[in-house]
């Protein structure tokens, strides 16, 4: 007999509005608290002290539109986020300070999450939707320089990108952009030759969200359908589906996979968190907490493993915490 699943080891409420983003910044050194980002349908911010499970600050600088990403760079004390304002903010969040101190106009209308890549000490690539529709821009951070403008040949209809995912190999490596599109392709992109190095049709419908595995070469993509895809990439860098794995209901918004590769988390439309195991895709849990769509999913970087804590973000208005598989 499988154990039933746990309760959330705790809930936060407070955020009066959906949420649609999470990232948790639980890896520096005592005193330092942990804490959890959270970015909301109203457009705040809110920043979760997971010690005593209340909001430290609340961050306004979206024009009350929906906040969908957010990203730490080095710790909590740079935060990016991106609206429905069509801008990516950068705060400055230390001393207590509450104050942006860059933005980018993206002019995209889309709500495709930017993807964001530490290349140096200091720098960092991010990826976001481009003016265009079908385009992907990449820019640097923290200059904003341009580094390529991702445009599909003519003709190839892949619609809009609707998820991101920058990676490299091992550091210092050439950065490789993965895009899902609106089609259901998932496309590999070289940034310094601006090129899809390879494309693989996943879904039937628009690919919701994906996470790659870089040790592995292994990727994973849901879309509004009944299935996950999971994909791989040879050594000739061309995607190949590796299986598909048929889901009871419909509809995934987010997948994440923990940074320890041995299991992922999705978010779905039933209002239900399931884990699976990373290498068998073996169903392991369901997390059936929330009364409505679950938008976003996010493990948590506890150097320890076993405080390392996952959180899943609703359309309810809450934000469920959990403990699982902390032993593995």
């Amino acid at each position: 007999m499988a154990l039933p699943p746990p309760d959330p080891q705790f809930v936060l409420r407070g955020t009066s509005a959906a949420v649609h983003t999470l990232h948790f910044s639980c890896g520096g050194q005592e005193p330092d608290v942990p804490i959890l980002f959270s970015g909301s349908e109203s457009g705040f911010i809110h920043v979760w002290n997971l010690k005593t499970h209340r909001v430290d600050t609340a961050l306004d600088g979206h024009g009350r539109r929906s906040v969908y990403w957010v990203e730490t760079m080095d710790g909590k004390d740079r935060l990016l986020s991106q609206g429905r304002d069509q801008r990516i903010c950068l705060w400055d969040l230390a001393e207590g300070r509450t104050s942006v101190t860059d933005s980018v106009f993206t002019e995209n209308v889309g709500f495709c999450r930017c993807s964001l890549l530490k290349v140096a000490q200091g720098r960092w690539l991010m990826a976001m939707a481009a003016k265009a529709l079908e385009e992907v821009q990449v820019l640097e951070l923290p200059s904003k320089t341009s580094v390529c403008t991702l445009k599909p040949e003519v003709g190839a209809k892949l619609g809009m990108p609707m998820c991101l995912k920058l990676w490299q190999l091992s550091c210092g490596s050439q950065p490789l952009l993965l895009t899902g599109y609106e089609d259901g392709s998932v496309v590999l992109w070289n940034l310094s030759m601006r090129k899809a190095l390879s494309q693989l049709v996943c879904h039937q419908e628009p690919v919701m969200s994906l996470d790659f595995d870089s040790e592995t070469a292994k990727g994973i993509s849901g879309s509004s359908e009944k299935v996950l895809s999971i994909w791989s990439l040879n050594e000739q860098q061309n995607l190949q589906v590796h299986k598909t794995h048929k889901l009871v209901n419909a509809g995934i918004s987010d997948i994440t996979i923990r940074p320890d590769k041995k299991i992922l988390a999705t978010a779905g439309w039933d209002h239900r968190i399931r884990i699976f195991g990373w290498k068998t895709l073996k169903p392991l849990a369901v997390l059936d907490y929330h009364t409505a769509t679950v938008h976003c999913v996010s493990f948590s970087d506890h150097k320890n493993p076993s405080e390392r804590l996952l959180a899943a973000g609703s359309k309810d208005h809450r934000i469920s915490i959990w403990s699982i598989y902390t032993q593995t």
